[in-house]
């Protein structure tokens, strides 16, 4: 049985941890590990501090949007903006590459992205925002409880 939630925010920095709790909560509903609830925390950080940072500029009045479905013991994420969107997302992805060095940024949201889920897909045209599509099969490895 599928089920599913969506929500919407304003681009401040501040409601980064918003995301990443209120998504959190959503999955643990499928009881996952401590190391994939950990990693998919981790994924809704970059890709709405991307969101905020580079789709945005931290202007506070862009949206950043959260749609999670989940489908057996399957999780399904996508977070969106409807920023300036990704020049060249082959460059984008590239690991330590950042048009934001002077933030100290790291470059390496897409590449955690890519090592913490089992797939991801990347939309984004400029002017028209930017929407990561992240997959996550969760481990059915846990012990039974009788």
């Amino acid at each position: 049985m599928k089920n599913q939630m969506e929500i919407q925010f304003s681009a401040l920095s501040q409601n980064e941890s918003f995301a990443r709790v209120t998504v959190a909560a959503f999955i643990a509903q499928l009881d996952p590990t401590l190391d994939e609830l950990t990693e998919i925390k981790t994924v809704v950080s970059e890709a709405v501090t991307n969101a905020i940072i580079h789709g945005y500029n931290n202007d506070p009045d862009g949206i950043v949007y959260i749609a999670v479905t989940l489908d057996e013991d399957t999780v399904y994420l996508t977070i969106r903006d409807e920023g300036m969107g990704i020049h060249d997302l082959e460059e984008a992805r590239t690991p330590l590459f950042t048009t934001k060095p002077e933030l100290e940024r790291s470059g390496m949201g897409f590449t955690i992205m890519e090592n913490f889920m089992d797939d991801i897909h990347v939309e984004s045209a400029p002017s028209l925002g930017t929407a990561v599509k992240l997959t996550k099969h969760l481990s059915k490895s846990k012990a039974l409880v009788n």
